[in-house]
């Protein structure tokens, strides 16, 4: 049977999966937002880590507007 494209690119990225059945994926682009991202790079901050690979992020600065 094939697989869906979703599928596909799950099973590209899995790194490894847990004995509880998590999966470790591998994420090679990240998009950071500019309403929450602060708070993320704040806490690598505090607990001592480092973006690991910075070049393929993604900085979104566009205005937000809340759904309501």
């Amino acid at each position: 049977m094939s697989k869906t494209l979703f599928e596909k690119i799950w099973d590209w990225h899995v790194v490894a999966t847990l004995k509880d059945g998590s999966v470790l994926l591998y994420i090679d682009r990240h998009l950071v937002h500019e309403v929450t991202s602060a708070q993320a790079f704040e806490g690598l901050r505090l607990a001592g880590r480092k973006v690991r690979r910075p070049k393929p992020n993604v900085r979104n600065n566009g205005p937000q507007y809340p759904d309501r």
